[in-house]
C-alpha cells in the first residue's frame, strides 16, 4: 500500500507539469496569434484610399512604383502637387522632376534627414506654405501606418494613403523593421 500512496504524489507532479507546459505552449500560441493579427493590421492590409480630390499627392521614398501611381493620381486630376522625396531609395525619371506645363504642379526634394521623418517634416512646412488641408500619400503597405503617424504630427490635415505593392520576398524583413521603426515612432521620437 505504501508503494500506491508514493505513486500518487509522483503522479500528480507529473500531471502538474504537464498542465503548465500546456498553459505556456496555449499562451505562446495566443501571443503569436495576437502578434500576427497586428502585423496583418498595420502591415500588410493597412486601411487605405482617398477622397476624388486631395490638395496634394506625397510621393514617399523606397520600394514599389511609388513615382508611376503619384504621376498616375496626378494625372488623373486628384490633386494640384505632385511632391516626390528624393531622399530614400527610388527609381525616378529624370524628366517627372524637370519644369514643364502640366495640370499639376511638381515639387521633387531631398528630406533632411533621409527618412519618413524628414519626408514628414518637409511635407509639414509645404503644407502650411500652401494651406493644405488633405494630402495622400503613396507607399507601401508596410510603411502606411507609420507613415501616417509621422506626417499625422506635422500636419493638421486629413492625411490618406494609397499603396503600391511590395515584393513577398521583402515581407519578412519589411514587417520586422516596421515594427522597430514604428516603435521608434511611437515612443522615442514623438514630435514632428
Amino acid at each position: 500500500m505504501r508503494s500506491r500512496s508514493l505513486d500518487r504524489p509522483e503522479a500528480a507532479r507529473t500531471r502538474s507539469r504537464g498542465g503548465r507546459w500546456r498553459r505556456v505552449a496555449v499562451a505562446l500560441i495566443v501571443v503569436f496569434a495576437v502578434f500576427c493579427a497586428a502585423s496583418a493590421r498595420l502591415f500588410v492590409w493597412p486601411a487605405q484610399g482617398m477622397p476624388a480630390h486631395v490638395n496634394a499627392i506625397i510621393v514617399l521614398g523606397g520600394q514599389g512604383d511609388r513615382v508611376g501611381k503619384g504621376l498616375e493620381l496626378a494625372r488623373q486630376g486628384r490633386a494640384a502637387f505632385l511632391v516626390i522625396s528624393l531622399g530614400l531609395p527610388i527609381a525616378n525619371p529624370p524628366s517627372v522632376c524637370a519644369s514643364h506645363p502640366q495640370a499639376f504642379r511638381v515639387i521633387c526634394f531631398d528630406p533632411d534627414p533621409g527618412t519618413t521623418q524628414g519626408e514628414a517634416e518637409y511635407m509639414g512646412r509645404l503644407a502650411k506654405h500652401y494651406h493644405w488641408s488633405s494630402v495622400v500619400l503613396v507607399t507601401t503597405p508596410d510603411q502606411d501606418t507609420r507613415a501616417r503617424v509621422r506626417f499625422g504630427r506635422c500636419t493638421a490635415g486629413s492625411i490618406y494613403a494609397v499603396t503600391t505593392p511590395l515584393p513577398l520576398s521583402l515581407w519578412p524583413y519589411e514587417i520586422a523593421y516596421q515594427w522597430a521603426a514604428l516603435f521608434k515612432a511611437v515612443v522615442l521620437q514623438r514630435s514632428c
